[in-house]
């Protein structure tokens, strides 16, 4: 297997831009609760983590992290 570096797949979906960044303020609806206890919401697939909300609240969140799978915010109002 001469020319092939061993490593690690990645999904398509790593690479493509995220729909939200750094310190966006977003409108969202928490869908469910994640393992950890942290609200869930989707935006346009994307997965957002909202520590401190509830399934069912609609919360305005400035997001405070962005990683290739997911996000986090913080709630704003």
């Amino acid at each position: 297997m001469r020319g092939r570096r061993p490593g690690r797949k990645f999904p398509s979906s790593y690479f493509k831009e995220k729909p939200v960044k750094v310190g966006d303020v977003v409108d969202l609806t928490i869908s469910e609760i994640s393992r950890r206890g942290d609200g869930l919401a989707r935006l346009q697939g994307y997965v957002i983590f909202v520590p401190h909300t509830n399934k069912g609240d609609s919360v305005k969140a400035k997001i405070v992290q962005v990683l290739p799978s997911h996000a986090v915010g913080e709630v704003v109002q």
